[in-house]
């Protein structure tokens, strides 16, 4: 679903032609952007991450432990606030507010 005037992305090329319900398009005012590729920024990216120069940690909400991952993706589908990111780690560390380094 995407709200009225909302953009959707459609990444990638799944199949050469698809079903569109144009006349919803128009009356919600629905964009529609196509998307095949990078710009390819990703190199310098990664690199201002792994820097410093760039702090992503405000964008990771909270860390937690894997095997909590279905709870997870309920909070984050469900919209709960204050959760933008949550890396989930296998090694079943505590949940807790995020202090990740990248």
């Amino acid at each position: 679903a995407v709200t009225r005037g909302g953009t959707v992305v459609l990444v990638g090329n799944v199949s050469p032609a698809v079903e569109l319900p144009l006349q919803t398009v128009v009356t919600r005012q629905i964009r529609l952007q196509g998307s095949c590729a990078s710009a390819g920024c990703y190199p310098e990216a990664i690199e201002l991450a792994a820097s410093g120069a760039v702090d992503l940690s405000r964008f990771v909400s909270r860390v937690a432990p894997l095997e909590n991952g279905a709870d997870w993706f309920e909070r984050l589908h469900n919209r709960e606030p204050g959760i933008l990111k949550v890396v989930l780690q296998p090694s079943g560390n505590i949940e807790g507010e995020a202090n990740v380094t990248f």
